[in-house]
């Protein structure tokens, strides 16, 4: 009795991978665009913040509205760890002085800052608006997890990760689709594995170059840079590799 048919050829592309590649290709894209929309609010506000001055030196509407960098002096109640919905994080509750109640920042890492605070020690309060964005200690300074620029840079970063890694994915699934419809012969391991390798060393300069900088042309140019060079790299040793393999061929 023959065997039943399988679905299709023996080395062809499957449907269900074609389907497979297209699907997650599109989700991370579609993410990526949408974490792109929401990017215009946070890189203002980032901008607006390292444009802005001291408030010693300057006045008028600027100080009344808290858009110039403040500091004032505040006492260390406590430290401690936390856990919220989305990670841990390292605790300061202060106390300002004057009467007013003290109040909790979440600090961004572990040090220097955070690490060497007890309670009673003195510290300073850096603000513009209405943003607690880092604290200091004699020479010592930290950000707090508010500080513009945070949202923008991770917005950025994950944004072009997976806009770099989706639209791999969609050019493999068009790459499939054309092997499975003229029934080309199975796929060497490194005609998938060296491209994604490349995706992810790709998606990797990008997140690199938003942590780095908030300069986002500066961003972008080394985003496509890398891009460029990893997209090279890898199709020259796909053909090297493809081209060893037949040559050892009998």
């Amino acid at each position: 009795m023959d065997p039943a048919p399988s679905s299709s050829p023996r080395g062809r592309p499957s449907l269900m991978g074609v389907t497979f590649a297209a699907v997650v290709g599109s989700a991370m894209v579609l993410a990526a665009a949408v974490l792109f929309a929401l990017l215009p609010g946070p890189l203002s506000e980032a901008r607006e913040f390292r444009t802005a001055r001291p408030c010693a030196e300057i006045g008028g509407s600027a100080v009344e509205n808290g858009d110039c960098l403040a500091e004032w002096p505040a006492t260390v109640v406590s430290t401690g760890t936390g856990r919220t919905r989305r990670a841990a994080g390292n605790w300061v509750t202060l106390a300002p002085g004057a009467g007013e109640p003290p109040f909790r920042l979440r600090m961004r890492g572990y040090g220097p800052v955070w690490e060497k605070l007890t309670p009673g020690d003195q510290v300073t309060v850096f603000t513009w608006r209405d943003k607690v964005w880092g604290l200091g200690a004699g020479e010592l300074h930290q950000a707090t997890t508010v500080k513009p620029g945070n949202t923008a840079t991770a917005r950025l970063a994950v944004g072009l990760a997976l806009l770099i890694v989706g639209a791999v994915f969609l050019r493999g699934a068009g790459w499939l689709h054309r092997r499975r419809a003229i029934g080309a012969p199975p796929a060497r391991t490194s005609q998938v594995v060296v491209p994604m390798a490349a995706a992810f060393l790709a998606a990797g300069t990008a997140v690199t170059a938003a942590v780095a900088t908030d300069r986002l042309w500066l961003v972008l140019l080394t985003t496509a840079a890398g891009c460029a060079a990893a997209w090279t790299a890898s199709v020259l040793l796909v053909r090297r590799l493809g081209g060893e393999r037949t040559g050892s061929a009998p």
